[in-house]
């Protein structure tokens, strides 16, 4: 239990400094918000509860699959943003887009041969 409660706070403090970060200095948060700390923490978590080279692998490699379908919801965003729309719509619309194509890539990828 104790090991659940410290990569809960770990992977919590990143969330937290890329927000206070991103009150001040924008791009910056942004920056440290968009780097794989949180892919790379999740690594580290299973490849400690599970070493296995190959387990690790398909991990990695799903990963960078699904994030392709994320990457259209950073762009939505701000141009709802910037059209007038609220925040929390812009951010809904943003997370639909999202799982619809992570539903899309869930349903093609096996269809090209990737393990998803």
């Amino acid at each position: 239990m104790l090991y659940l409660v410290l990569k809960a706070a770990v992977s919590g403090m990143l969330i937290a400094v890329a927000s206070t970060l991103a009150k001040r200095y924008p791009g910056f948060g942004a920056l440290v918000a968009s780097l794989p700390l949180v892919s790379v923490l999740g690594m580290m978590w299973l490849w400690n509860d599970k070493p296995d080279a190959e387990n690790m692998a398909i991990h990695a490699g799903a990963t960078f699959w699904y994030v392709l379908p994320s990457l259209p919801m950073f762009l939505l965003i701000p141009a709802m943003l910037r059209q007038g729309a609220g925040f929390w719509v812009a951010l809904g619309a943003g997370c639909a887009l999202t799982i619809a194509l992570y539903a899309a890539m869930t349903w093609i990828g096996p269809r090209f041969g990737l393990q998803l």
